[in-house]
């Protein structure tokens, strides 16, 4: 499962209002290569599901992971912080071994 913060989910319920995302959008994460730990976090909002996608919700937020990411992404929390020392979204992700210093990627 995915979870999301408290933090995250303000955040989130705001941006789909800023961008006027539909009634039936939902977050899409999922991992791709790159960044300098070897793979990248990467977020959309859609409205389009795959056959192969996992479901999840978590504090009203629907959340969909294509099949390949989840099991990188498998017990993660996505987090917010805001602020002026804030860093915007992050992944608290405990299958990650080695993560970069702006935390946008990850190894495992």
């Amino acid at each position: 499962m995915i979870t999301v913060s408290d933090s995250a989910k303000q955040k989130l319920t705001g941006l789909m209002k800023e961008e006027n995302a539909s009634a039936d959008a939902f977050l899409r994460i999922g991992v791709e290569s790159g960044g300098c730990s070897g793979l990248s976090y990467k977020m959309t909002f859609d409205t389009k599901l795959s056959p192969e996608d996992k479901v999840f919700e978590d504090k009203g937020i629907k959340l969909v992971v294509d099949r390949k990411s989840f099991l990188y992404l498998a017990g993660t929390e996505l987090q917010y912080s805001g602020g002026l020392n804030g860093k915007g979204f992050s992944f608290d992700n405990p299958n990650a071994n080695r993560t970069c210093s702006c935390g946008e990627s990850f190894a495992v």
